[in-house]
């Protein structure tokens, strides 16, 4: 390619809007341009980006012997009615109706068309397992789309879904797809992490995310000290705590705390350790036809995990609520209590459990109990809902938990049979029984994975790309074209590694060399090769993008330096 020829935009400024380092610089380096709130073009430079990253998804799927397919973008809406999923979605659906009246939405992610897909096509235990997927631009309603490529409303995602007569295979897919997922991502030249995670909108028994780390990130994961262990936040647990802080000595009574507003006012009135006071969290679930009002029960030296709070409870959503709505129902605000608490959902963390010399609300104006042993909730229920903090103890060792910001790039999911069964997908098993097919899905973001790369790989010049991500791996960059003898080198040299299958682009542009030097530092070729004044003396130079290094070199062994840098 041709720079003088080639369709690369470049700009000295960023969009208005452009707070990340990746939506910075594929914008003003020429890689993509936005259409409207979270809708982007990709131009030439992205689209060869975009490819080089399908084509490594491809080849890894291939090899462990996943199918691609491609189903249509546009899906009925009866399949999400049927599979339950159209509320729980929410406006992040768009719906929309054709000149017959008939209902749609923009596929976001295929899950219920690949299940219809598969239904009546696959019958018998003897064609499992299957693991078919595509590679497929999505949509999703975001309320507030951002961050470029890292969360816009339309994306290119590969979607996978397997099929299988037993959860022992499931779970041999599932840990292929993790090694898979890993292949890919250490090709493409990423730091990432596995880390457990919450199913979300998706569903099923298990799921793990694929994180690069990148302080850009949205996501916050727990990671160990010494072991492997990482953990979304929405998801990461903790070891048994093995340190305790003195407990208040007291015999079970209800004490006035007049005064007292405050957890940590709470604390200093009775001078004890957090650890043994009980926060009550309130929130208002919301179901698809109601609503009810939850108290959360955890130790003052926690907080709540929402989305772990939220799965406890099978909601769609928890929402904040009015002290006039705890009144309402017969309750303080500020003095909340388990004790003798009738007609409300009440869920207690994990670590409560048995706990004594607890200190509570009494559900009065400025009473508090004292000496309370919560054993004698025998029929409580129980769940991990408090979210874990830097120096917990992993769960895995006895390493510690800290926090670190990572990029979702992948997310793999164990699903079950909670779309088979939904939508009647079934298979003959040995003795000819119907049975709903045991299924996985893995997904990979592979628009996000193009920012994912420059969050990584970038200074304040420009773009970084990786040798597996980069649109063009060199670029030959004559100085001044109008002398002849650079340009004919440049041309000769052009020629030469494009014979020998490099990608190469030739900057022949009557611009300036500074000029030049800016762009390429900006689109972040990884080599970048200048025929200047030098070549009078036999000499061009090697500029490497990653480290910034300058190399002086023959003109003569150039071709030879060039290719083992790439190799």
């Amino acid at each position: 390619m041709r720079f003088s020829k080639a369709f690369i935009p470049t700009a000295k400024e960023a969009p208005n809007d452009a707070t990340l380092a990746s939506h910075i610089f594929l914008t003003r380096a020429g890689f993509i341009t936005q259409v409207s709130a979270g809708l982007y073009n990709f131009l030439p430079l992205g689209k060869r980006v975009l490819r080089k990253i399908e084509n490594i998804v491809n080849e890894e799927m291939s090899s462990v012997g996943a199918q691609e397919v491609d189903l249509s973008f546009v899906t009925p809406t009866e399949l999400w009615e049927e599979s339950g999923r159209i509320e729980k979605f929410g406006k992040e659906l768009l719906r929309f109706k054709d000149r017959k009246n008939n209902s749609f939405v923009l596929g976001p992610t295929h899950e219920e068309m690949m299940v219809n897909l598969v239904k009546n096509r696959i019958t018998s235990y003897k064609q499992l397992p299957l693991n078919l997927y595509q590679i497929k631009t999505k949509f999703r309603d975001e309320a507030r789309p951002r961050f470029g490529l890292m969360r816009g409303r339309e994306f290119v995602m590969k979607d996978a879904y397997s099929f299988h007569s037993s959860e022992d295979d499931l779970d041999r897919e599932f840990d292929l797809m993790e090694a898979t997922y890993k292949k890919i991502l250490t090709r493409l030249g990423l730091d990432y992490r596995v880390v457990e995670a919450d199913s979300g909108a998706i569903g099923g028994s298990g799921s793990k995310e694929l994180m690069v780390i990148a302080d850009s990130g949205e996501d916050t994961i727990a990671v160990c000290s010494k072991c492997e262990y990482g953990a979304n936040i929405e998801a990461a647990k903790r070891s048994a705590r093995l340190e305790f802080p003195d407990a208040p000595q007291a015999d079970f009574m209800k004490f006035k705390t007049p005064n007292v507003n405050s957890l940590e006012d709470l604390a200093i009135f009775f001078k004890v350790d957090p650890y043994y006071l009980l926060k009550t969290v309130v929130k208002r679930a919301v179901f698809e036809d109601s609503s009810e009002i939850v108290f959360f029960f955890l130790r003052g030296s926690d907080d709540l995990q929402e989305a772990k709070a939220l799965n406890t409870v099978g909601a769609l959503e928890l929402v904040d609520v009015e002290a006039s709505e705890i009144e309402a129902i017969g309750y303080k605000a500020g003095f909340l209590g388990p004790l003798d608490v009738e007609d409300v959902n009440c869920v207690f963390d994990i670590d409560v459990k048995d706990a004594q010399n607890i200190i509570c609300g009494a559900n009065e104006d400025e009473k508090h109990f004292v000496g309370v042993d919560l054993s004698v909730l025998k029929d409580a229920h129980f769940a991990d809902i408090s979210e874990v903090k830097e120096g917990d103890g992993c769960p895995c060792c006895d390493g510690e938990l800290s926090y670190t910001k990572g990029i979702e790039v992948g997310h793999i999911f164990k699903l079950g049979t909670t779309y088979s069964s939904a939508l009647k997908a079934e298979y003959l098993d040995e003795n000819g029984k119907a049975q709903p097919f045991i299924m996985g899905t893995y997904g990979m973001g592979i628009s996000r994975l193009v920012a994912a790369v420059i969050e990584q790989h970038n200074d304040e010049k420009g773009c970084k790309w990786t040798k597996e991500t980069s649109p063009y791996m060199v670029n030959i960059m004559v100085s001044n074209i109008k002398d002849e003898d650079q340009l004919s080198f440049g041309e000769l040299l052009y020629d030469k590694l494009q014979s020998s299958g490099v990608e190469a682009i030739i900057d022949d542009r009557k611009e300036r060399f500074g000029f030049k030097m800016k762009d390429a530092e900006l689109i972040g070729f990884p080599y970048t090769i200048v025929v200047g004044k030098e070549l009078v003396n036999g000499n061009v130079q090697i500029f490497d993008r990653s480290t910034l290094e300058k190399t002086e070199v023959s003109k003569d062994n150039v071709y030879e330096k060039i290719m083992g840098l790439i190799k």
